[in-house]
């Protein structure tokens, strides 16, 4: 062999050995990668995506939701989850989260070992497409919407709908999916599938692109694991929970496969409170072991003391401007004796002004519930002889909201 030949088969087998050293390109951009783009987080060193983490747009994004989801960490969720450890002992693998709309975040945080999340709202799942393919300048937009879609929630826990509808149905990144992507990476979850889901009328699922029939339900079903590797599933459906909407749905037979579970229900709307959702209510008192709620939720009348214990917590003050005749005297009473938290919830945000209401199903034979901590629920208080005058209720920072499931 002539040294120009050796020369050139030595750099040869130098340069094979380098790409051998270097990482591959992945051909298919992975949901888990998206997500933690999406959140502004580092996706592997191996995805399309890493070039365009140089991007000074998708650089000042994960600033921001750096900022952003340390502040609402140290806020909220930690102290959330230190009160669910301290009150939730033994929760049920299932847990509803009815006009939730892509809120698995505080789902996430009041009930973490929980395996099987059930969202639902008015919102449909949307896509995420490949983010490599945007066109030029894409990325920024995509960025800017997600962030301004999550501007109410990380300020108040709450979404305001109109804004979302605005924010997620202009470009090519739309829906809930985005944000459940979010919440998801930000929450420390591997995503390992996404599916679009189906279910007919009688409630069976359908995951490929067999027809469910008139008056199907869709959603998506995300499959992730947390930093213990237990997989755990994510149901978000787009659906009516009106009782017009549920009677011509299976999306409550579905949930009664999976029934009993817990129920958290914030910020929606005093939908309950009505007589359009009478078959909602029903359903989650009947098919809940444990339903924390704000006062939006479920109104205490409609529990029976005979099947229901009250722990409730926090400063009840009535509901905002924007819900009037919502007002409960029955709950003024229970939370007399509240007992304090440390953390804001619902459309009164504020730590010193919200109230979370933990309602635990008693056995049947009317025992105390293992399902809670050792706390004692406060006695009835005395009735007054006259009612006194609700407060006044005092505004939000932002007028002008339209919620979830409104």
């Amino acid at each position: 062999m002539s040294m120009m030949a050796a020369v050139r088969s030595a750099t040869l087998a130098a340069v094979m050995l380098l790409a051998a050293m270097l990482p591959v390109r992945a051909d298919t951009v992975t949901a888990d990668d998206t997500a933690k783009f999406l959140a502004g987080m580092m996706p592997s060193a191996d995805s399309a995506l890493m070039p365009l983490t140089k991007d000074p747009a998708w650089q000042r994004h994960a600033k921001f939701f750096d900022t952003a989801f340390a502040q609402l960490e140290q806020r909220q969720l930690s102290k959330i989850r230190a009160w669910s450890d301290a009150h939730l002992a033994a929760p049920r693998p299932t847990m509803f989260y009815m006009f939730s709309g892509p809120d698995f975040l505080y789902a996430d945080a009041f009930y973490s070992k929980a395996t099987t999340y059930v969202l639902s709202a008015l919102e449909p799942p949307g896509s995420v497409p490949d983010l490599t393919k945007l066109p030029r300048g894409g990325i920024g937009a995509a960025l800017y919407s997600v962030e301004r879609s999550l501007s109410s929630i990380l300020s108040f826990s709450f979404f305001i709908t109109k804004q979302m509808k605005t924010d997620l149905h202009a470009g090519q990144i739309n829906g809930t999916l985005p944000v459940l992507y979010v919440f998801l990476a930000r929450s420390g979850k591997t995503i390992r599938s996404v599916t679009p889901v189906a279910l007919d009328d009688k409630g069976a699922t359908y995951f490929s692109n067999e027809n469910p029939g008139p008056n199907a339900v869709r959603g998506a079903r995300i499959i992730f694991a947390g930093s213990d590797g237990v997989e755990k599933t994510l149901y978000y459906f787009s659906t009516d929970l009106s009782n017009s909407g549920v009677k011509v749905t299976g999306f409550l037979k579905f949930c009664s496969t999976l029934a009993p579970g817990n129920s958290l229900i914030k910020s929606a709307s005093y939908l309950l409170h009505s007589g359009n959702f009478t078959t909602v209510r029903d359903y989650i008192l009947a098919n809940s072991a444990t339903i924390i709620q704000d006062d939006s939720g479920v109104p205490l009348h409609y529990y029976s003391p005979k099947k229901w214990r009250f722990f409730p917590f926090g400063r009840y003050a009535g509901p905002i401007a924007e819900f009037p005749g919502r007002y409960q005297q029955s709950y003024a009473e229970l939370f007399r004796r509240a007992e304090p938290m440390d953390f804001g919830i619902g459309y009164r945000w504020r730590t010193h002004e919200s109230n979370l209401l933990l309602s635990v199903r008693l056995p049947d034979d009317g025992s105390a519930s293992q399902e809670t901590s050792s706390a004692e629920p406060p006695p009835p208080p005395p009735r007054a002889k006259k009612p006194p005058r609700p407060p006044a209720p005092v505004e939000p920072q932002r007028r002008g909201f339209l919620f979830w499931q409104r």
